[in-house]
């Protein structure tokens, strides 16, 4: 298998971290550089029409290309660690809580950063076709992304990890969510939001390993 990545991107890093925590080795890397624009070529978007990282592509040439469902791929062929649920009601509540991670936190750095780096002008959505930024949508994502903090410290206060007792793919997402708010809106976790640094230091200690 071979995965299309490109490191430092928030998408394809959920996709890396969960590599790693699961311990599978044998997939291949292989870096796409998203400022030269070769997402958006022809022959990318044989691979994936959406024109967008990361992308799995199978040893028989089929290609997965949206993170839940090259995660899911991934933990029915490699079960254990399980970090999507080992039943349903597990797997339903991981599910849940990575939904709200993407709608209420990286959505909004996402819609920040889109629609006001230079890099993204035309380009304020994903895909091939050209998409004006709105700077009204920037200020937004900006006011959204401490309102996520807030809820996310309001349920870290009372649960060790985001979906519960045991670490799981929404702990990566909310990791992946923080580092690119940081990144990209310089945003770092204030310091009264002590259930989120306690949280956050011990997940940093086991990706870090």
């Amino acid at each position: 298998m071979r995965l299309y990545t490109c490191t430092g991107a928030p998408s394809p890093r959920r996709v890396t971290l969960f590599l790693a925590q699961k311990g599978i080795t044998r997939v291949e890397g292989i870096e796409v550089d998203l400022k030269a624009g070769l997402h958006r070529t022809e022959d990318f978007a044989m691979l994936n029409p959406q024109c967008t990282v990361p992308v799995l592509e199978l040893d028989n040439g089929d290609t997965i290309w949206e993170v839940t469902a090259i995660r899911r791929y991934l933990e029915d062929l490699n079960p254990d660690p399980r970090l999507l649920g080992k039943d349903p009601k597990e797997r339903a509540n991981i599910e849940m809580w990575v939904r709200w991670v993407e709608n209420q936190g990286l959505s909004a750095v996402a819609e920040a950063f889109r629609n006001s780096a230079k890099g993204m002008k035309d380009h304020a959505l994903p895909g091939r076709r050209p998409i004006p930024q709105i700077p009204e949508l920037a200020e937004r994502g900006k006011t959204r992304y401490p309102w996520f903090l807030e809820d996310l410290e309001s349920r870290l206060k009372k649960s060790q990890f985001v979906a519960g007792k045991e670490f799981s793919a929404a702990d990566i997402d909310t990791l992946v969510t923080i580092e690119f708010g940081a990144r990209a809106l310089r945003t770092e976790i204030p310091e009264e939001q002590e259930g989120i640094r306690r949280w956050y230091q011990e997940v940093l200690e086991r990706i870090q390993g």
